[in-house]
């Protein structure tokens, strides 16, 4: 959750601009240690919620204005309180090391009690001190900077990233990582390292990934990346999409960067969906090292994945069953690889991130293929660590998504599944060709759907201003309205911090009717299919009991709309199963309009953070 960038040979402000670039991940302080020219190093560091990195840049605004090696973070707590003494970036004890840090140091006890008992000193209450320390150490019996680094991590179990300067090195940054993204960046007299592309945009001519247990000597001239002991590695260069370019992430005009990453839906399914049909009509992934063969023995496909990510593995698993006939789990990834999954070379898991390192999911594929499973990305991000470590990836091609939470990363993992959903059942010779060429003529036709559900927005809005002193939300939906019932819940909780449930609406009876009372809002997701009768049964049985009901519709059902007081029309899709990318829609307009009117901050909702890079 935390944010890196550091420097060599550039400006101290080059620091606080990618620190402001890192704040859409969440954070509740700040800190730069700079080196000068001189060999002197001064640090500040400040811990003042989400104005932490404008404050920094107050304090740093005399800073050094010639070229200097620096550092900089933006943390969110996990081990300490938020404080300015648990915040980065941390000293050994000799003040002359400093360290950033992502992710989680898991036997930092056991190294802090060895440090003290050999005379260390610790001031803070953190897990990524004890780095600093081992620097120290390391750098007392010899070894140069980046042999220091590598000495430290050598001894560290879990995850992370750090980035490390030190006084008497003015010219050198060393940056090591393993399960954490760290990425490398060179330019004209400039080197750098960030834990995330947006901070390196605009800053580096050329970008470099970081691997795991790989230690990265930056200067100003350029980096040298080796291994742990020390073997020279070239590091693989980042080719990075057009889209992913300053502009695109800026707001671009408008309020926030939710509103505008919403009307870039259509966007992204598009580019999502574009040039996948092959010369001979078969469907194209991106990268796939795996073969038809290996494809056509897959019997079990396991999806793995958390937040949104997991609400359109959920629609994923209705398309692979119906339409490639293989039985599909989809799994929390947290939980996955804790509940002893049964796994083996016939099993296909499917994890499924926008960033492609969160951590969670990235374990679990790793587990995954510790049993002999195969693995798929669908993944935002090219170059991934995820995508790196697959067997095949399907890139969603959303473009940059800054606001917390997801939207158009969110459709476009929809169709990214369903694609693949169909490309199974090629391969499998489940659905004839002439059935697949049809349905993947309705995907295209998604954006142009998701356009004109957009451009109902004033319609969600005053849907919004006339629920809008209602406390309780509950969102019901069946089939595929189930996960978009889900993900209307969670867009709601998440900006908004009002109550918002989501169930399936046949498990109303089964305890959750309880709660509904004269003020509650239920929302109801009716959209065409086998069960369309039974939610609206759902219905009648929220309002009986007092319920405000608002139901998501297609166009011209009459029906639904007598049953609700309020309704949130969308264009009709010819399939049930390729309805969720649509029906969503309104519910983001719907929390959004809530959000703003409560005045949240849509892009950066309280205690979230857009990648989760610690169990």
């Amino acid at each position: 959750m935390c944010g890196i960038i550091g420097v060599a040979g550039g400006s101290v402000k080059t620091v606080v601009e990618g620190l402001r670039r890192l704040e859409y991940r969440g954070y509740d302080s700040a800190g730069v240690a700079v080196v000068d020219g001189e060999g002197a190093m001064w640090r500040v560091r400040v811990a003042d919620g989400t104005r932490s990195v404008e404050e920094l840049a107050l304090r740093l605004a005399d800073g050094p204005a010639a070229p200097v090696t620096s550092v900089g973070h933006t943390r969110w707590a996990t081990h300490g309180q938020p404080s300015e003494h648990n915040a980065h970036p941390h000293v050994d004890c000799t003040g002359r090391v400093a360290v950033v840090h992502n992710g989680i140091v898991e036997n930092h006890t056991e190294l802090a009690a060895e440090l003290a008992a050999g005379g260390h000193t610790f001031v803070s209450d953190t897990d990524t001190e004890v780095v600093a320390h081992l620097v120290e150490a390391a750098l007392a019996g010899g070894a140069d900077l980046p042999g220091a680094l590598a000495a430290a991590l050598r001894r560290v179990r879990g995850s992370f990233a750090v980035a490390v300067v030190h006084a008497g090195e003015p010219d050198l940054l060393v940056a090591g990582r393993r399960s954490a993204p760290l990425l490398l960046g060179t330019g004209a007299g400039t080197s750098l390292v960030a834990s995330d592309l947006s901070a390196l945009l605009g800053e580096a001519d050329q970008l470099f990934t970081l691997d795991d247990d790989q230690i990265a000597e930056v200067r100003p001239d350029g980096v040298r990346v080796t291994t742990l002991a020390g073997d020279p590695v070239v590091p693989a260069a980042l080719s990075v999409d057009p889209a992913w370019d300053l502009e695109a992430a800026q707001k671009g005009g408008y309020d926030d960067f939710m509103s505008k990453e919403m009307s870039e839906q259509p966007r992204a399914i598009a580019d999502t969906l574009l040039d996948r049909r092959g010369t001979d009509g078969r469907l194209v992934l991106d990268e796939l090292r795996l073969t038809e063969d290996d494809l056509r023995a897959i019997d079990k496909v396991v999806v793995v994945a958390c937040g949104s990510s997991y609400h359109a593995g959920m629609v994923a698993k209705y398309a692979l069953e119906r339409w490639a006939r293989v039985p599909t789990e989809v799994d929390i990834a947290s939980e996955h690889r804790y509940r002893d999954p049964v796994l083996d070379e016939r099993t296909l898991v499917v994890g499924v991130s926008q960033s492609g390192e969160t951590l969670d999911t990235l374990e679990a594929l790793r587990e995954a293929r510790r049993s002999g499973a195969r693995a798929l990305v669908v993944s935002n991000v090219v170059h991934s660590q995820m995508a790196r470590e697959a067997d095949g990836v399907i890139y969603t091609r959303a473009g940059p998504e800054v606001g917390v939470a997801s939207t158009k990363c969110h459709l476009a993992q929809v169709v990214a599944l369903e694609l693949l959903a169909l490309s199974l059942a090629q391969w499998r010779g489940t659905l004839p060709t002439e059935v697949v060429t049809a349905l993947v003529d309705e995907l295209h036709l998604l954006p142009q759907k998701v356009a004109d559900a957009l451009g109902r927005a004033k319609e969600v809005e005053a849907v919004a201003e006339a629920v809008a002193g209602a406390r309780d939300f509950f969102f019901l939906g069946r089939h595929v309205g189930y996960p978009v019932a889900l993900e209307g819940a969670l867009k709601l909780k998440e900006i908004s911090y009002l109550r918002a449930e989501g169930y399936p609406a046949g498990e109303l009876k089964h305890g959750p009717i309880a709660l509904i009372e004269p003020g509650t809002v239920v929302v109801a997701v009716v959209t065409r299919g086998a069960v369309r009768e039974k939610v609206l049964t759902n219905v009648a049985e929220v309002a009986s009991r007092g319920a405000t009901v608002v139901v998501v519709a297609e166009d011209g059902d009459t029906t639904a709309a007598a049953r609700a007081h309020h309704v949130l029309w969308t264009p009709p899709v010819a399939d049930p199963l390729l309805s969720p990318p649509v029906t969503v829609v309104p519910l983001q307009l719907f929390a959004y309009s809530l959000a703003r009117r409560l005045g949240n901050d849509v892009d950066r909702p309280r205690n979230l953070a857009k990648t989760v890079t610690v169990e």
